[in-house]
């Protein structure tokens, strides 16, 4: 891997079995992609995957802890609402 401060640009490079490399090349093809943006698309996905478990997993805790209640949707609206203007 390789960055250094003040890049604006990181690249990496990884070994793949010949089996991986033609998964690889062919998921590219494919999608009219490039490998290496196959690569950073799914890694982006993976990411934001990940991230969207995490926040509705403390979703459903706050949600249990308040003896499942739930919000009502004008309210949810305006709180909503009230992020978007600060």
């Amino acid at each position: 891997m390789y960055y250094k401060k003040g890049d604006e640009f990181m690249s990496f490079s990884i070994r793949l079995t010949p089996e991986e490399k033609s998964l690889a090349e062919s998921y590219a093809k494919l999608h009219s992609l490039s490998v290496g943006e196959a690569f950073k698309r799914a890694l982006f996905e993976r990411i934001e995957d990940e991230y969207d478990i995490v926040v509705a997993d403390e979703a459903y805790k706050e949600y249990l802890d308040s003896g499942c209640k739930s919000t009502p949707i004008a309210d949810f609206w305006r709180e909503l609402d009230d992020e978007i203007q600060c």
